[in-house]
């Protein structure tokens, strides 16, 4: 191999590298990551469980500081079916 093979080798690695590198800055932009992050303060409100009903419309239990609520998505419209139940209220023992 000369010179020119090492260096069109050298090349396709620092590019594949590069397009790996922006697609993670794309995902972090995007908030494709999820609760994937580096430090920083706890976030307040998340996500605990979700459950399609059917194709169009989807529960989902959202916990606020120590408080729960159930919202039902759907393309009509989002409504809340629970509010402000305490944390772990109504779960079976």
């Amino acid at each position: 191999m000369d010179w020119v093979d090492w260096a069109r080798a050298a090349f396709a690695l620092l590019a594949t590298l590069a397009l790996v590198g922006l697609a993670g800055l794309g995902a972090r932009r995007l908030n494709m990551l999820g609760n994937a992050r580096l430090g920083g303060a706890d976030k307040r409100l998340k996500v605990v469980e979700s459950l399609m009903l059917d194709p169009r419309r989807k529960l989902i239990i959202v916990q606020h500081d120590e408080r729960e609520h159930l919202i039902l998505l759907s393309p009509m419209g989002d409504r809340v079916v629970l509010a402000n139940a305490k944390l772990g209220e109504g779960r079976p023992s």
